[in-house]
């Protein structure tokens, strides 16, 4: 006999699963976006599919999180038609790096943890990540590193940009009366 969650063998989607494809299909949604808008600088985009990860981390947990950050870069590679290039894998490096600081990050004592400070650290991680990706397997000149002070630079105004929102959405939906949607 089926269990309740099945019918005719096939497993229905659970509201779990329904959230992390909603916040996915979000993320994936602005990274489209910003993927058509002209860079300030080369490989200098703000992050935006960010928000949604900081939003989901703090109001879902790391596990989701998780699945978001990553499949948005999967699904966006797969729709950009830049699966296994290099962007890819800078930005597979970038959301690894991202949520391995996030991990310990949850549990660090302190205000400062919220949406912006995640967000700041993860916006660190993530340019750090991507610059070690770029030397290891890209580009093995020590030149490249002359980029990184800018480029962290632009991490901090974006991360701070982007932990604002996550901390201003966050608030929105907690201040909803309970029986809206």
């Amino acid at each position: 006999m089926p269990s309740p969650s099945e019918v005719d063998g096939v497993r229905a989607i659970s509201r779990e699963d329904w959230r992390i494809a909603s916040l996915t299909a979000l993320a994936v949604s602005l990274h489209i976006v910003e993927s058509a808008l002209p860079p300030l600088l080369p490989g200098l985009k703000p992050g935006l599919a960010n928000i949604v990860v900081i939003v989901t981390l703090c109001r879902y947990g790391y596990r989701d999180a998780v699945w978001v950050s990553l499949l948005r870069v999967l699904v966006s590679a797969l729709l950009l038609g830049t699966l296994f290039s290099p962007t890819f894998w800078l930005s597979l490096a970038g959301a690894l790096g991202s949520l391995l600081i996030l991990w310990p990050a949850r549990w660090l004592p302190g205000r400062g943890f919220g949406p912006l400070g995640f967000s700041l650290l993860a916006a660190m991680a993530h340019i750090g990540a991507q610059f070690l990706m770029a030397y290891l397997v890209f580009v093995q000149h020590a030149g490249v590193f002359w980029l990184l002070p800018p480029l962290l630079a632009a991490s901090l105004i974006f991360g701070t940009f982007n932990g604002l929102i996550a901390h201003w959405i966050l608030f929105q939906l907690a201040s909803r009366p309970s029986g809206r949607p």
